[in-house]
């Protein structure tokens, strides 16, 4: 089994920072600091697929929010 198909099979989990940017994440192992998790769960591909469908901006929620600020 090579390490992309071990990869493919490992349950992750999607996480988000503060600034709204996703990731995915073993669901094993403890989510960094500044990270919480989403609850989504899965292989890698269903993770990824979730991320791409709830992920439409990818601007850091900051800048999004400068950029409202500066609409008249």
């Amino acid at each position: 089994m090579s390490v992309d198909d071990t990869e493919n099979k490992m349950a992750y989990q999607v996480v988000v920072n503060e600034e709204e940017q996703y990731s995915i994440w073993p669901a094993d192992k403890e989510i960094p600091l500044g990270w919480r998790a989403v609850g989504e769960q899965g292989e890698k591909e269903s993770c990824l697929a979730y991320i791409k469908d709830v992920w439409t901006d990818m601007r850091p929620l900051s800048l999004r929010r400068q950029m409202a600020d500066q609409v008249p």
